[in-house]
This record gives C-alpha cells, sequence and structure tokens, in this order.
C-alpha cells in the first residue's frame, strides 16, 4: 500500500510498505481521512522533541488524527467491527501498569502514540493498525472530514473542561490555531463568552470570521484561560489575567522552556492544569459533532492527496484556516 514516510528533517516520500496485518486484540481500519497537525511539522523538520529524547526516530509514517472504516479484525475481536467507520485513540498504553490500570494510560510510560511514538505506523496511509480498544465508533451525522477531527477536538473538549466556566463567564483562549478555535466552538456551544487571542492578523481575521471577539491585547479579567499557542511569555500572561480562585489550562507548547512566577499563582489561589492528549475527550466530542452543536468543518482548509503532504508540511499555504486533511486515496 502507499504511505507517506518522512525519512529524516525535510526529506520525505510516497513509497509502497506492506499492508497492515491484524493481530490478537488488533484491526486495520482503511483510512478515510487523515489530519496534518503541528506535531507532524516538527517531525518533519526535525525539531520534535521525542526524535531528541530517543522515544522517536526516522523513518517516521505519521498521523494521528484519523477516520476510516474497519477492514479487518484479528483474533479475539468482535467481528461485528467490520465495515463500521471509527476514529481512535492515539495514545496506546500496555494495560497492565498502574498507570494504566488507574485510568491514565496516556501517560502509561511505555505507551506507543501512533504516528508519533515508539514506531507505531500513522494514518497517512491507505490503512492502519489499530488496537480494538482504542476505537471510537462514529455515528453516519459524523462525516470524514468532522471524523478526522474528533482527535484534535478530544484535546479541545479536556481543555475546556479544565478549565471550569459555564455558561455567561468569560474565557480567553490563547493562540487561534486548531486546538485553540476548537476549544473556543466548544465554549461557544456551552454559553460561554469566548475571547481569542493572538498575534497574526490573518488567524485573528479568520477567528472574527467564525464569529467571536479576536485581538492581540487582552481586555479586563477572566473566569477562565486556555493557552493553547507556542509563545514562551504566555503562561505567565495567563496567570496575571486569570481571576483569582480560577483556572489556567496549558496545551500548547512553546520551543523553549517557560517561565511563571509560582507567587502569583499561589496568591490568586489558582489551579493550574495540563493537558497531553484526547484520551478521555473523544467520545464527548462525537457527541457534540454528531448533535451539530460543534461544527468544525470551516477548520479546514484543503483536502489533498499523499504526493501533497510534504509542501503541506514545508509550510506552503492552503489558505486561512488551520487544518489541512489527507485523503490517501487521491
Amino acid at each position: 500500500m502507499r504511505a507517506f514516510v518522512i525519512t529524516g528533517p525535510r526529506s520525505s516520500a510516497v513509497v509502497d510498505v506492506p499492508e497492515p496485518v491484524a493481530g490478537p486484540g488488533e484491526v486495520v481500519v482503511d483510512v478515510e481521512r487523515a489530519g496534518v497537525c503541528g506535531t507532524d511539522v516538527e517531525f518533519f523538520t526535525g525539531e520534535m522533541a521525542y526524535l531528541h529524547s530517543g522515544d522517536a526516530a526516522y523513518p517516521m509514517r505519521i498521523g494521528h488524527e484519523w477516520c476510516g472504516v474497519v477492514a479487518s479484525v484479528g483474533p479475539s475481536v468482535d467481528p461485528s467491527w467490520v465495515g463500521r467507520r471509527v476514529t481512535g485513540d492515539t495514545m496506546l498504553g500496555c494495560s497492565s501498569c498502574a498507570r494504566c490500570l488507574s485510568g491514565r494510560q496516556h501517560l502509561c510510560a511505555t505507551r506507543y502514540e501512533i504516528g508519533i511514538r515508539g514506531g507505531w505506523p500513522g494514518a497517512l496511509a491507505s490503512s492502519l493498525l489499530v488496537p480494538a480498544r482504542a476505537l471510537v465508533p462514529l455515528p453516519s451525522t459524523v462525516d470524514a472530514t468532522v471524523g478526522a477531527l474528533v482527535e484534535p477536538g478530544g484535546n479541545a473538549l479536556r481543555a475546556f473542561r479544565a478549565a471550569g466556566v459555564s455558561s455567561g463567564e468569560r474565557l480567553l483562549v490563547v493562540g487561534p490555531g486548531a486546538i485553540g478555535l476548537l476549544v473556543a466552538l466548544v465554549a461557544r456551544s456551552f454559553g460561554v463568552d469566548v475571547h481569542l487571542l493572538g498575534v497574526t492578523r490573518p488567524s485573528l481575521e479568520f477567528a472574527r470570521s467564525l464569529g467571536f471577539h479576536a485581538s492581540d491585547t487582552p481586555s479586563g479579567s477572566y473566569d477562565g484561560v486556555v493557552d493553547a499557542s507556542t509563545g514562551a511569555g504566555v503562561p505567565a500572561l495567563a496567570l496575571s489575567v486569570v481571576e483569582p480562585g480560577r483556572r489556567v489550562v496549558y496545551i500548547g507548547l512553546s520551543g523553549e522552556p517557560s517561565m511563571i512566577d509560582s507567587r502569583e499563582l499561589v496568591f490568586k489561589d489558582l489551579t493550574v492544569t495540563g493537558i497531553l492528549s484526547a484520551s478521555g475527550g473523544l467520545a464527548g466530542m462525537v457527541d457534540l459533532y454528531a448533535s451539530g452543536a460543534v461544527d468544525p468543518r470551516p477548520l479546514v482548509a484543503a483536502t489533498v492527496g499523499l504526493e501533497e503532504v510534504a509542501d503541506v508540511l514545508a509550510g506552503l499555504s492552503s489558505g486561512p484556516a488551520p487544518k489541512v486533511h489527507v485523503d490517501p486515496g487521491r
């Protein structure tokens, strides 16, 4: 089958690779659609931290935001999965350590991350091997575009929940990229007054086109703050603009260490939460999409084939929307 492979920094190719075969507890999914995100870009440029820690190595088969149809199942897997449309969790724990057994499988020390960590091949290919335990069914009301946005949406839903804001309260989302906009869309569906903070005019204008208040400076204080940016100074800014006794959520990552003054955290009696993955938010996001409460489709600028992925990763613009999808069948 055809797959997109990163062979080194800024080096890639679409090649023929062996088709996956489902082993015990596994399924093979024919990929309908896959998303490209900032993590994939970092693998392409060579900046991704996992490449330097030894948790990942070239050649890389990326792609962790996906949906598709179960084509075959391995031993001990319910055959009724065959033919069902699904997405799935990226984080694949060992299932036996203390973290996995306590519901923290996304933090398992020996976890695989599909298309990211430990060499588990990703979804920028015709087919994808997935443990059946990671599957999340998709209803007919969730099309391929929306299905491939469940994984980033799950991250956004977890971030929104962690912010602890309610209808009518003010939420500041810093970073109007894909995750930040998804947080904003989720929050708005619950009646929250959402404000977006960004630095580039195109991103701010796009956020405004979705009906959000967006600016390059904060205004007043906020009942919750979600940092979905890559700015090293934003974590400190978040602490300064959130109301005392409320919550700050960090889901964005900067390329260098971010400094905060823990005295401000203590004196304001704040709760601070970090969000690593979509685990725990996938099913809830499917429900929000299926009900129509959240429509993420405007966030997709273009859908391309495997041969065009290198240009996308190299930063060639596809339009003002932040997300690009891949149809491996093109």
